[in-house]
């Protein structure tokens, strides 16, 4: 049943990643507006996703997996379209690496690698989670979390992100839902042919450095259907809906 359930995720990564196997690479400049569109969607996509309830993995724990996340996109958007040579894609497709480790106190570390074949997109990024309670089976655990993001491999585009947020989660059996809440900063400097192009556009002004806090709201769902692995399922909002599937090991 394991290798069954691996085996379609995989597939199902297969197919999404070649349906947006294509470079993020200007073709034309854009305003200072639509430079601060741009960042606010794209620092959406690549911040760190919690696809996690709140309880801690204990001194002895680990959780590794692979996650797609998946984000809606105004992909007839004049930003857009520079980015994709005037064929943007109706989501943005990140299949990612994920890894979690249980330290002492309620602590744990994470690290995420995403890299979309054939494109020029890459990211990774690294978290740190406290679980302020635990949980029973009567209480609720509550988690506190930082992280960070980096996008890799785009000349066009220096963009990073640092969010912190709150999560709440109970376990019922084979499931446990949670949700929560927090900001995302991100910070977005255009480089290379966007900058060139976007200069000249503007009449020799370049494209200013975009740095701003935005809201996150998330919740999601992981079902446990068999010892040691595990599928969690979320919708967040930050900007733009955005959807995650993640299967892991977590021994």
């Amino acid at each position: 049943m394991k290798k069954i359930i691996i085996m379609a995720l995989s597939l199902f990564l297969t197919v999404t990643t070649g349906a947006f196997a294509r470079d993020l690479s200007f073709t034309q400049g854009i305003g200072q507006s639509a430079f601060k569109s741009l960042s606010q969607q794209a620092g959406a996509a690549i911040s760190y996703k919690n696809t996690a309830p709140a309880d801690p993995l204990g001194l002895t724990g680990f959780d590794i997996g692979v996650e797609v996340t998946a984000v809606d996109i105004k992909k007839d958007a004049d930003y857009w379209r520079a980015a994709f040579g005037n064929d943007a894609p109706s989501f943005l497709l990140l299949p990612k690496l994920r890894a979690r480790k249980g330290l002492f106190w309620g602590i744990d570390v994470g690290a995420m690698y995403a890299y979309v074949p054939d494109s020029n997109i890459k990211l990774y990024g690294f978290e740190v989670s406290k679980a302020l309670l635990e949980g029973t089976a009567a209480t609720p655990a509550l988690g506190i979390r930082g992280s960070y993001t980096k996008l890799a491999g785009v000349n066009d585009l220096d963009l990073q992100t640092a969010g912190v947020d709150a999560t709440l989660s109970k376990g019922l059996l084979i499931l446990t839902p949670y949700l929560g809440a927090g900001a995302v900063y991100v910070n977005s400097k255009a480089a290379g042919r966007l900058q060139s192009l976007s200069t000249t556009l503007q009449g020799g002004v370049p494209l200013k450095t975009e740095e701003f806090w935005q809201p996150r709201y998330f919740a999601g769902l992981k079902i446990s259907p068999l010892p040691l692995f595990g599928v969690t399922a979320e919708v967040e909002y930050q900007e733009r809906m955005i959807y995650s599937l993640k299967a892991a090991l977590t021994f």
